[in-house]
């Protein structure tokens, strides 16, 4: 499951995003809302997690430009305030639920499982390209009827590509993706993860779902 957290104070930032990839999720910080705005808006996310306070946009003008822009993640809005009057504003703005600072880190994440129980009530947790089937669930790959293992960063970064097909992904935003921010990792890394990648999903058959799109990133096409 694929999470955009949006949260401008970098130390809790960076702590969110390792604790939720140690539960399996797939997490893109934002640090400002102008970012977390064109990330909200440009990618398929399951749970966006929205801190109110944030530079250059704050966190609820951003809720209300992404519900205008038609975008109907799940948003959980973060916030030192608790007060009725905002919590009210926030859920009447678009916000499916309230967490007030500070919280138990048990707590957000019985609630981001409660909004993906939501959502999978109108929306699979089964991506299908072609002859390629990803059980977000059971974390099961097929090819062709086939099931292929993966690595819990090649399931990752297949998951990361599924999620955006026909649209391409950068190196740097896989490196975002896909490891943790307290340590360099070079393009060469996601160059051979890609690369491994491929050749499982790729390899014996002859309709390539990968793509290389030189200059840019990576791409999986299904047209």
């Amino acid at each position: 499951m694929k999470v955009l957290l949006v949260e401008d104070e970098k130390l809790l930032a960076n702590t969110l995003k390792k604790g939720l990839e140690e539960e399996g999720y797939i997490v893109d910080v934002a640090y400002d809302g102008e970012e977390g705005f064109f990330l909200g808006r440009c990618y398929g996310y399951d749970v966006i997690i929205l801190d109110v306070m944030l530079p250059k946009l704050d966190g609820m003008e951003l809720l209300l430009r992404l519900r205008e822009e038609g975008v109907k993640t799940p948003i959980l809005m973060l916030t030192a305030k608790d007060s009725v009057e905002d919590k009210v504003k926030g859920l009447d703005s678009g916000a499916d639920d309230y967490l007030t600072k500070p919280f138990s880190y048990d707590e957000l994440l019985a609630r981001i499982r409660a909004l993906l129980r939501r959502k999978s009530e109108s929306k699979t947790s089964f991506i299908k390209i072609k002859d390629l089937e990803i059980d977000l669930n059971k974390k099961i790959v097929k090819r062709a009827g086939n099931e292929i293992k993966l690595t819990k960063k090649e399931f990752k970064a297949l998951t990361l590509l599924a999620l955006n097909k026909n649209r391409v992904i950068s190196k740097e935003f896989l490196i975002d993706s896909l490891y943790s921010t307290d340590r360099f990792v070079s393009i060469n890394a996601v160059e051979v993860l890609i690369n491994r990648l491929r050749k499982k999903i790729d390899k014996d058959y002859s309709q390539k779902l990968i793509h290389t799109i030189k200059g840019f990133g990576y791409m999986i096409k299904d047209d």
